[in-house]
């Protein structure tokens, strides 16, 4: 049955569906609409996984070709713990530019026929006439928002300030950089993404960064401070600002959005518009993909779009909970970073590893070191390690429950 589709929104969700879309169906009429120019996005490299790009492999090799030959690799993590340095080998871990992962899907799009309209706002008050509109127009999606009552949609702010910056400095693994200051810690994530290029997230307590001064600095001050802090990490490369033109470098604070439903009559959500994991378990481009692929599944197999979009919200609610609970406890670790900065640097760069427990935050840290390397070796450890940490998760959060209720 052909059907006419409107994605709100040109970021990798709506692209990829649009691919997907066209694929399944050719005679299928799919418009994305752009509110910004072509080639005007922000933002440095993303982040992913092997599992992803064989997952992309399956749905449409061609683009997944494409994505594969313009990223850039690795298999080893390193720390930088003030002047000790850590390296572990790990999964295989790819990046990507931003403005070039968007090239090649627009590029793949069009080829299949898809209408690409950049410069194009679409307001909630006058969606596009179509059978299915998608909202993908990110975290602060103008359609979710119109409709926020009905979505259920809560927003809770994180503690820590952080921002993402670009560098000339080309990193041969993931790289984390922990320094300690007369203020407190800061500390810097690095990853490659394209020839020359690398992207630097940095990140502090609120207290860290009004110590330094980095909420009065302007941006140029700033980015010198931080390269001087950062300067054994980024072997003396500088770092660049959001926007090259202006310098423009702000400072956030990451906000995890959730909703109750996804869905209101043909108007559905994807990628960030329908959810965020916190930066640094790096899946937010991964998770929108997988959002694509998932209502590209269901329009497929489904004989009516309710039954489909319910498929859809009920299939992808249920696999991000593992990316959620992960998200939340990595972002706990690095508010609680200080706990685990005493420790030898071998064993706080295990315990990194680890930061997505949920047994982790509720043990002494060398406690729970010495038991994951005993897990290691003894299944029933293992299995009891397991079963210790979500129980001991769902009692917290209980208790919390109950002091906010009290």
């Amino acid at each position: 049955m052909r059907v006419k589709v409107a994605c709100v929104g040109g970021g990798p969700a709506g692209l990829y569906l649009s691919i997907l879309l066209k694929l399944q169906d050719p005679s299928h009429e799919v418009t994305v609409h752009e509110r910004n120019p072509e080639g005007s996005t922000y933002g440095w490299g993303v982040t992913y996984w092997r599992g992803l790009l064989d997952r992309l492999h399956l749905h449409d090799p061609e683009s997944a070709r494409a994505l594969g030959e313009h990223s850039v690799s690795w298999s080893e993590g390193v720390a930088h713990i003030g002047d000790r340095t850590v390296r572990h080998t790990g999964d295989q871990g790819f990046g990507i530019g931003r403005h070039r992962l968007l090239e090649i899907l627009a590029a793949r799009a069009r080829s299949l026929g898809v209408r690409l309209e950049y410069a194009h706002e679409v307001t909630a008050d006058r969606l596009p006439d179509a059978d299915l509109v998608v909202a993908a127009d990110g975290v602060r999606s103008a359609l979710r928002t119109r409709y926020a009552d009905h979505f259920g949609t809560e927003v809770t702010a994180g503690r820590n300030s952080y921002i993402w910056l670009g560098t000339t400095k080309v990193f041969d693994a993931f790289t984390f950089g922990f320094v300690e200051t007369d203020h407190g810690w800061i500390w810097c994530y690095g990853y490659g993404y394209g020839p020359g290029r690398g992207t630097c997230v940095v990140e502090c307590a609120p207290g860290t960064r009004t110590g330094l001064g980095l909420d009065r600095a302007d941006e140029a001050e700033g980015l010198v401070l931080l390269e001087k802090l950062f300067a054994d990490v980024l072997d003396g490369h500088r770092l660049i600002g959001r926007s090259p033109a202006d310098g423009s470098a702000p400072w956030l604070t990451f906000r995890t959005l959730t909703n109750r439903t996804w869905y209101r009559g043909n108007l559905v959500l994807v990628g960030d518009a329908a959810h965020t994991t916190h930066y640094s378990i790096g899946a937010g481009t991964t998770l929108a993909l997988e959002d694509a692929i998932a209502l590209a599944g269901a329009l497929r197999d489904l004989p009516t779009l309710p039954q489909a979009l319910a498929r859809y919200e009920r299939e992808r609610k249920a696999a991000l909970l593992s990316a959620q609970s992960a998200a939340r406890y990595s972002a706990q670790w690095y508010e609680n970073l200080p706990r685990y900065l005493r420790l030898p640097p071998e064993q706080m760069f295990a315990l990194l590893g680890q930061r997505h427990s949920p047994l982790l935050p509720h043990l002494p840290p060398r406690l729970y070191h010495r038991l994951d390397r005993a897990a290691g070796r003894l299944a029933p450890l293992r299995r009891f390690k397991r079963w210790l940490g979500p129980k001991m998760a769902r009692a917290a959060h209980t208790r919390a429950g109950a002091g906010r209720d009290g």
